[in-house]
């Protein structure tokens, strides 16, 4: 406080305009996956080896046809519709006839510069509570306070692998009927790993339904499930959920900054309010992008076998590393899709009090300290500080080289701990160092 007053009474002396934020901006702080990155990247430049396990970013490489639809285009320039490019907006809409079985046509998706955006706006236009299951993804919240809606967290159990129960959903929602909100289903899940199974999704879809909440399904991940048996929840509750998608996670084009959302009929008036707001700012998406996006989702074999094996990698990765840490003691969920864990370290709170350790953040920080394992404290996805969980992303290896690798593996055969050790070694070591701080300790 006393710097802050500080550099306050320097601004007015150099007579520059007062320092007066808004105020559901002031006191928020970075993206916690950003600043994660950020801090590994300053500790690596200081010489010290980083295992970099807090950002969540795919390691695959965008597959080649997309690429070479992006170098086809470079020279595409000019402002495109505000809700998208229409063969794109009919690509998605046909991915999702194609995937899910839902009539959709090319009237009914808004492309945005990636998901993230568009859930801001969305949130901005929508005048309702944001309901959030936790753990969650760092950023709603922020949002969500940054426009100053009102957030309902919906605490999840560990016994249930963090799921969002029809229960809960329903006790929060019953106590004030007709207000409006907006509920985050986000699957398969950042950060545990995890997914919902059918009856769930019907379960939930009843319960939405019944209080006419905007659905917000979060399926970017969706086309990572491990078996590639993803289900949208539009299946059973299609009148009132929104499906946001994109390329980031699932195409490894994160940096190319491309979202989708489609909308059912019936919320087409949101789907206008969005366009007009994103009119007024950022009037539309990369024109490059955009046409290549098609060619991504359009599919084909390259891609589905890119898919594939992508599927295939993180299976195996994922499950190696799910029993390595429950070995050392540590709860965690078994990983059904994406490329993340969320351990909770409670029952070794004995052992890591001992070192001082009694919040997520202090146990994060040591970890970093102790031995270059950068991870996410639990606090940051919604979770309690006093509780000792975190978000591990296993994705510290060379993307590109494990695709190579894993096609040179017969398709009937499991990527055994050799292939692992071999292509995903900085990752598997990360974990090991992990476990072995633990048990030393």
């Amino acid at each position: 406080m006393a710097n802050l007053r500080r550099s306050v009474l320097r601004h007015r002396s150099s007579h520059v305009p007062d320092v007066h934020l808004n105020l559901n901006v002031r006191g928020l702080n970075q993206s916690a996956t950003l600043a994660i990155n950020e801090r590994s990247a300053e500790l690596q430049a200081q010489g010290r080896h980083v295992y970099k396990l807090g950002l969540g970013q795919s390691p695959f490489p965008v597959p080649q046809p997309v690429v070479d639809a992006l170098k086809s285009h470079a020279h595409e320039k000019d402002y495109l519709a505000v809700k998208g490019l229409r063969e794109l907006r009919a690509a998605v809409a046909a991915y999702h006839r194609r995937t899910e079985g839902i009539e959709y046509g090319e009237e009914d998706v808004m492309v945005g510069p990636g998901s993230k955006e568009l859930m801001f706006v969305l949130q901005l236009v929508y005048y309702g509570d944001l309901v959030i299951p936790t753990p969650s993804w760092v950023s709603y919240a922020p949002q969500a306070h940054i426009i100053g809606r009102q957030i309902r967290w919906v605490p999840t159990q560990p016994e249930n692998d963090w799921r969002l129960m029809p229960e809960e959903l329903d006790r929060l929602c019953s106590g004030d009927p007709d207000r409006p909100r907006i509920v985050i289903l986000n699957y398969p899940s950042n950060p545990t790993g995890d997914t919902y199974t059918t009856d769930e999704l019907k379960a939930l879809a009843r319960i939405a339904r019944q209080y006419r909440v905007v659905l917000l399904a979060d399926e970017i991940y969706g086309p990572l499930h491990h078996r590639g048996q993803h289900v949208s929840i539009a299946r059973y509750y299609p009148e009132g959920t929104i499906i946001s998608g994109g390329l980031s996670k699932w195409c490894g084009a994160g940096g190319w900054r491309l979202g989708t959302f489609t909308f059912p009929r019936s919320l087409h008036w949101l789907l206008d309010a969005v366009a007009v707001v994103a009119s007024e700012t950022y009037t539309s998406t990369s024109a490059p992008i955009q046409h290549a996006a098609v060619r991504a989702f359009e599919g084909g074999f390259e891609i589905e076998e890119y898919l594939w094996q992508s599927r295939r990698i993180l299976r195996q990765l994922g499950r190696h590393l799910w029993r390595r840490l429950r070995q050392a003691g540590v709860q965690v969920t078994k990983p059904q899709g994406a490329f993340y864990l969320f351990p909770d370290f409670s029952l070794l709170s004995e052992r890591l009090q001992q070192r001082g350790i009694t919040t997520s953040t202090a146990l994060c920080e040591r970890l970093l300290e102790d031995t270059g394992v950068a991870i996410l404290p639990g606090e940051v996805f919604g979770r309690p500080p006093e509780e000792l969980s975190a978000r591990l992303a296993y994705v510290n290896f060379d993307g590109a080289r494990t695709l190579v690798a894993a096609a040179q593996v017969p398709k009937d055969r499991i990527l055994d701990r050799s292939y692992l050790e071999t292509n995903c070694g900085n990752t598997l070591a990360a974990v090991d160092a992990i476990c072995n701080w633990l048990e030393d300790g």
